[in-house]
């Protein structure tokens, strides 16, 4: 995962496809953000083990659990995606103008990014609603499907209009 190489103060692949600013401390290894590196690939394989969750039946503890994680998933991941999306468009359209160290960057976070993210999202989406689908009890399910969505939704709005994400 990039997360974890670019940890290491490897910053190949993330000279033209992630901001200056970021691959230049990733470069020098300043360690609160090597520290969201290596945090940011935990929850990479968290994710991804709750998405293999969301492939099998599982005991209701457990399910409650992969719903909850699913549904922040699929916010978290629809809504980053969408803004990179939304951001690259008025961008492209002139309505919103960058640094001119970060023009070149554009195309990337509106045409593969953005998309990325959202497609990852919206996969999540459906995994956790086959998943509940096919349980017993889906009211239960469904409430912390919404309280996993609700939460996420919240911490990325906070992030963002403080300005951390």
């Amino acid at each position: 995962m990039p997360s974890f190489v670019w940890a290491t103060g490897i910053t190949v692949g993330a000279q033209s496809t992630v901001s200056p600013s970021l691959v230049e401390l990733g470069r020098d290894g300043v360690p609160w953000f090597v520290a969201v590196l290596v945090a940011t690939g935990v929850l990479k394989l968290f994710g991804a083990l709750i998405g293999i969750g969301l492939t099998r039946p599982r005991g209701s503890r457990i399910s409650r659990l992969l719903v909850l994680c699913g549904g922040g998933a699929a916010t978290l991941l629809t809504w980053h995606g969408g803004l990179f999306v939304v951001h690259g468009v008025l961008v492209e359209a002139g309505a919103v103008s960058v640094e001119p160290d970060l023009a070149g960057l554009t195309a990337w976070y509106l045409y593969l990014w953005g998309p990325w993210f959202t497609v990852g999202g919206l996969a999540f989406a459906a995994s956790t609603a086959l998943y509940v689908r096919r349980h017993d009890d889906r009211g239960r399910l469904r409430l912390y499907g919404a309280s996993g969505a609700l939460g996420a939704l919240v911490l990325s709005v906070a992030s963002t209009a403080t300005g951390i994400g």
